[in-house]
């Protein structure tokens, strides 16, 4: 069978528009719900993608670790591929794909960093091996393996459990701007219905075609 030969057929669910919620983050946080007690794998994980100052794309996996109607909140470092692009182009765009549900949600808006406090009690919250690869990892540096595992030895050495959290380290808050929801269907006659932010503040949502 050839790659062009591998189809699936849509035919889970339908959104249709007397289903949405008025805002989009209730409708995000709904299907969220769905897809955790579905049991998808890592199902907070998203594709974020960024533009570097030269203008060229990035995109890679990372983890929601929360969300409320002011938006949606991930950790890194600063120092980053991603953290670099975005301190020069706030813009970016997250993509939640959950095949078993035949669902995404894409989101593009721009960042904003979370308050030192903010990211500080995140990090502490942390298992005490992931505050240690915080300090180990040298974030999209070329690096060997036994160069990374002397850095996290080194730093348990160092730390011992009492582990802060690095200077170039926290989180950011997605600011929505536009948020579309896709649903599958069958014939490739897929639903999408995005949700646009006026200057207001009010969300208004457009079906568009597939």
């Amino acid at each position: 069978m050839s790659i062009a030969d591998l189809r699936q057929k849509y035919e889970r669910n339908v959104l249709l528009e007397s289903q949405l919620a008025s805002d989009p983050i209730t409708q995000f946080s709904n299907w969220f719900e769905e897809a955790r007690q579905g049991e998808i794998l890592e199902p907070n994980a998203m594709i974020v993608s960024t533009v570097s100052a030269e203008g060229k794309p990035s995109s890679r996996t990372v983890l929601l670790k929360g969300f409320d109607q002011e938006g949606l909140v991930f950790f890194t470092s600063y120092e980053s591929r991603k953290g670099k692009d975005l301190s020069g182009n706030p813009n970016i765009s997250a993509l939640f794909c959950w095949l078993p549900l035949q669902r995404q949600v894409h989101i593009n808006g721009h960042v904003v960093k979370l308050s030192e406090e903010a990211s500080t009690e995140y990090f502490n919250s942390r298992p005490e091996d992931s505050r240690i690869g915080a300090w180990a990892s040298i974030q999209s540096q070329p690096i060997t393996r036994a160069e990374l595992e002397a850095r996290e030895l080194h730093f348990k050495e160092k730390f011992g459990s009492d582990i802060p959290k690095p200077p170039y380290w926290g989180g950011y808050l997605i600011v929505p701007e536009t948020i579309e929801f896709w649903q599958g269907r069958p014939s490739r006659l897929h639903d999408r219905i995005k949700y646009s932010k006026g200057n207001d503040g009010n969300w208004t949502f457009t079906r568009l075609s597939p």
